[in-house]
């Protein structure tokens, strides 16, 4: 097809919103070696689809099977640093998430139209659009498509736009002209992405464990209990994490969102909101977004741990009263929670949850949780001594 189509394409992209639009060719995918390897090193944790679906990762032709090229999109969502209303608040949720719309849905739309202006152009086109949930390597289009390079952070980063931006793919069976792949990377020796991370969830430069990082267990594992060791590292995250995109030096001047729907909102629950937040509410309040696919008991289950890590006692008599949530993912996380922040006033209450308490996860956690109390109470006694 002619240059002037694949400009075409290009100008209508951006005039869609998308802040950054390029053309890959339809090859298999440059990174797939580093992969395949990152798979097999178990660093994909518990998220099942990703190895289940490894064949379909090595050609884009598994998506859509007459596929010549991959026009690779960016479009920004909200830089803003904090929604915190007041110092008192507690938990933060990650940007990408703080918008009244998820993602996906409003990447697709946009995608579907520039689609459909294709098939306007070419009547017999065959177009697929693709945001994340099918098996594209899309950070590698992206890089091939000329839109950035992998940054040590593994997250896509661009001189202009920094790297909190949505990707979104849309595959086509029209030839178009590819654009040169961006192979320069320009982190030099800088590693403040990687020294920023709490829990050391970079095995080296541009390798991410999942099993360490706090977005993995806050959103992606649902119905299991978080490690305790990885719970203090979450530090305030309830939902996703920033750190790594905060502390890097291309995001100090990212541009903010031209999309409504990315703006961050200022009404967001805090952890003792989610905490207390019913089933019914939380649907009601988060249907369409992105906190939505984690659900409540996920989100209650995170906010306990971050209000355990705040240190604010004056949370105690509510993590009391949560005690009695349904789910004992909840219950489990209250208790540790307790553990951190009570006293010998409190063991009381823990024991006689022991005593009505039938799920061994959460038994489990009240006998750790009472023996610390014991312990806090033996040093505070020795101190005083």
């Amino acid at each position: 097809m002619s240059e002037s189509l694949t400009e075409q394409i290009k100008k209508s992209a951006r005039e869609l919103g998308f802040e950054l639009v390029g053309i890959a060719p339809a090859i298999s995918p440059v990174s797939l070696p580093h992969f395949e390897s990152w798979v097999e090193a178990g660093y994909a944790g518990d998220m099942k689809y990703i190895p289940g679906r490894r064949e379909a990762y090595q050609h884009p032709r598994h998506i859509l099977p007459v596929v010549r090229s991959v026009i690779m999109t960016a479009m920004c969502y909200d830089p803003q640093r904090n929604v915190k209303q007041n110092e008192s608040r507690i938990g933060q949720i990650a940007r990408y998430a703080r918008g009244e719309k998820d993602y996906h849905d409003v990447m697709k739309v946009s995608l579907k139209t520039l689609a459909q202006q294709i098939h306007e152009e070419v009547p017999d086109s065959k177009t697929r659009a693709v945001v994340d949930t099918t098996p594209l390597l899309e950070r590698d289009f992206a890089q091939q498509a000329g839109l950035g390079w992998f940054g040590k952070n593994t997250m896509l980063l661009n001189k202009s736009i920094g790297s909190y931006f949505f990707l979104g793919a849309l595959l086509t069976d029209v030839e178009l002209t590819p654009d040169e792949p961006h192979n320069t990377s320009h982190c030099g020796t800088c590693t403040i992405c990687l020294d920023a991370c709490p829990t050391d969830a970079f095995v080296q430069p541009y390798i991410l464990n999942a099993t360490r990082c706090i977005s993995y267990y806050t959103i992606e594992m649902r119905d299991q209990s978080i490690p305790e060791e990885i719970r203090p590292g979450l530090k305030d995250w309830m939902f996703g994490c920033d750190i790594c995109q905060e502390v890097c030096p291309w995001n100090r001047k990212a541009p903010p969102t031209r999309e409504e729907k990315f703006e961050s909102q200022t009404d967001l629950p805090d952890a003792i909101e989610f905490l207390t937040m019913s089933p019914e509410t939380f649907k009601a309040k988060f249907r369409g977004t992105p906190l939505e696919r984690t659900g409540r008991n996920a989100l209650a289950r995170n906010a306990a741990i971050v209000i355990g890590n705040s240190g604010s006692r004056a949370t105690v008599q509510l993590l009391i009263e949560a005690l009695q949530d349904e789910s004992p993912l909840v219950r489990e996380a209250v208790v540790w929670a307790l553990g951190k922040l009570g006293n010998a006033k409190i063991k009381a209450d823990l024991q006689s949850q022991l005593s009505d308490e039938k799920e061994e996860l959460v038994v489990n956690q009240l006998k750790t949780s009472i023996s610390q109390l014991d312990r806090n109470s033996y040093e505070i006694d020795s101190e005083a001594v």
